[in-house]
């Protein structure tokens, strides 16, 4: 009855649009009352998205049974299963999202769908890496980082209306984030700390020997803020 419910509102999405689509309009196209809809679905945004109560089910029993050697690889995995999930069903997949492109309403409903499955990676996460010190910070970054390189090749296909394999795209992309943030934490702590953003160091050229001729060569990473650059020119300036 719930594939049934979710076929019938999809097809009227289409046909009339999302927000003309009424309750009633679903139950009879479906040949079913109002209260069997409220059974399976609390509202019309549910039915655009039937199936990620059971993938989120799913993802969850999945993360309880892995192994704890390699928490970033069990949740590399776990969002594989969405994928899946999507990969399923490719015309309704790629349905549904120029649907969500087109209705504001149901772009926001399905970003808190992808909050909760960041949740629940960043949930298992903490459980493995510790609530203490950078534990809990490294969980929301490692979890939002899965979830974001999922999301950038899942859309990648679906943009492309569905065609060829999904999974390349999003293996490429998580096993950036593997590389990233697979290393123990207690490795990572001890790593060198990276160049500084930006620094600033006096060059002398040939000229005259009371220093006029000396020039302030600066490096800096793109993207530092400029206050930040004008900060290093003061203080080299200043030493110099």
């Amino acid at each position: 009855m719930r594939e049934v419910l979710a076929q019938a509102a999809f097809q009227l999405f289409l046909e009339r649009g999302f927000e003309r689509t009424t309750v009633d309009d679903i139950v009879a196209r479906a040949g079913v009352g109002r209260r069997s809809f409220f059974r399976y679905f609390p509202s019309k945004e549910d039915a655009v998205f039937p199936d990620h109560e059971r993938c989120l089910a799913e993802m969850t029993e999945f993360l309880a049974a892995a192994d704890d050697d390699d928490p970033v690889g069990a949740v590399s995995d776990a969002a594989r299963i969405v994928l899946r999930m999507y990969a399923a069903n490719p015309e309704f997949s790629v349905q549904r999202y120029r649907l969500t492109r087109e209705v504001p309403g149901l772009r926001t409903y399905e970003l808190s769908v992808v909050r909760r499955y960041e949740q629940t990676l960043a949930g298992h996460l903490r459980s493995r890496l510790g609530e203490g010190g950078d534990g809990a910070l490294r969980a929301e970054v490692i979890a939002a980082s899965v979830v974001a390189a999922h999301n950038n090749g899942l859309r990648l296909w679906l943009r492309s209306g569905g065609e060829g394999d999904p999974e390349v795209a999003v293996d490429h992309a998580l096993a950036l984030v593997r590389e990233v943030w697979g290393r123990p934490a207690a490795s990572a702590a001890s790593t060198a700390p990276a160049a500084p953003a930006v620094s600033a160091v006096p060059f002398a050229v040939s000229g005259g020997g009371d220093g006029d001729g000396e020039v302030v060569v600066m490096v800096a990473r793109k993207g530092t803020p400029m206050w930040r650059v004008v900060q290093q020119i003061e203080a080299a300036v200043g030493e110099n």
